[in-house]
């Protein structure tokens, strides 16, 4: 994709670029000659993506004057033009359904959801107005095949998976196509992140569950065996610039081979089967 004045580089918007995916996305964008406005929530993190001449914003989803601001600052700076939008940051609330406290779902879907539709929608018009754009989200294979102890997880990416579907079908026509990434296991800080989230908002002792609990928490925790087919962020990043350059890009890119697997094994099995052995793993 090329901005409208052939010297202009394209312009995107990367959020979650703390670590991670979006950290190496926006590293790797910004030397294939995009402009990248990374975000991420805590100042601290500024500075080394700043040092990589990355303009970078504080931005957190579950707050939205932060971003009305970002859009605000972006749109200034680019003389009201945007080319792509790519949300990618999130995180995992690890925990039996049962055991989930209403607020941690809440929390859950403000983050992954409510403030990614909250960001879009706010740049849609700015796209649509140009005739162009492309809008990537970060989703997972959580959010078309479910995993055990994942459940607001799951949940929230099955509902982005909705959203941003039915989207693509809307704007169809306007120039702006959305797609959704969906990976399997990427080294990154999620593991640690969903580590904490679960002794935060998990009675872990008092549940039925606490033996299942104390297994996860030493996986998370990098005792057990390491995740099977795990990539690092390059192979998103391989997926991302498709969907930001192709004519026609496609609706879903999945990756990782245990991601493609599950797709695989969705397709083939019975539903009653296809289930039955997913609740045998982790």
């Amino acid at each position: 994709m090329s901005s409208s004045p052939s010297t202009t580089p394209p312009s995107i918007i990367v959020t979650g670029c703390s670590s991670g995916i979006g950290a190496y996305c926006a590293r790797a964008l910004k030397a294939e000659g995009w402009r990248v406005f990374a975000t991420v929530r805590r100042e601290e993190d500024l500075a080394s993506l700043e040092a990589d001449g990355i303009e970078s914003f504080l931005m957190d989803y579950t707050r939205s004057e932060t971003i009305a601001a970002l859009v605000d600052g972006v749109l200034a700076r680019t003389g009201g033009r945007l080319d792509a939008l790519f949300n990618n940051g999130a995180y995992g609330q690890a925990g039996a359904v049962e055991d989930l406290p209403v607020e941690a779902l809440r929390i859950q879907f403000e983050t992954n959801v409510i403030g990614w539709h909250d960001l879009t929608r706010r740049l849609i018009p700015v796209m649509r107005r140009q005739g162009h754009g492309r809008i990537v989200q970060c989703s997972s294979i959580l959010g078309i095949v479910p995993y055990r102890w994942r459940g607001a997880y799951n949940a929230s990416k099955f509902a982005l998976e909705g959203l941003s579907l039915t989207m693509r079908m809307e704007l169809a026509g306007s120039g702006v196509h959305v797609s959704l990434i969906e990976p399997g296991p990427i080294e990154s800080r999620f593991t640690a992140n969903a580590l904490t989230q679960i002794e935060r908002h998990i009675d872990i002792e008092n549940s039925v569950h606490a033996v299942e609990y104390r297994k996860q928490l030493r996986r998370l925790r990098g005792e057990g065996k390491p995740a099977r087919g795990k990539l690092g962020p390059e192979a998103v990043h391989a997926v991302l610039r498709h969907a930001l350059t192709a004519r026609a890009p496609r609706p879903h890119y999945v990756v990782t081979s245990p991601a493609k697997q599950g797709v695989l094994l969705k397709k083939l099995l019975p539903a009653a089967l296809f289930y039955r052995l997913m609740g045998k793993l982790g």
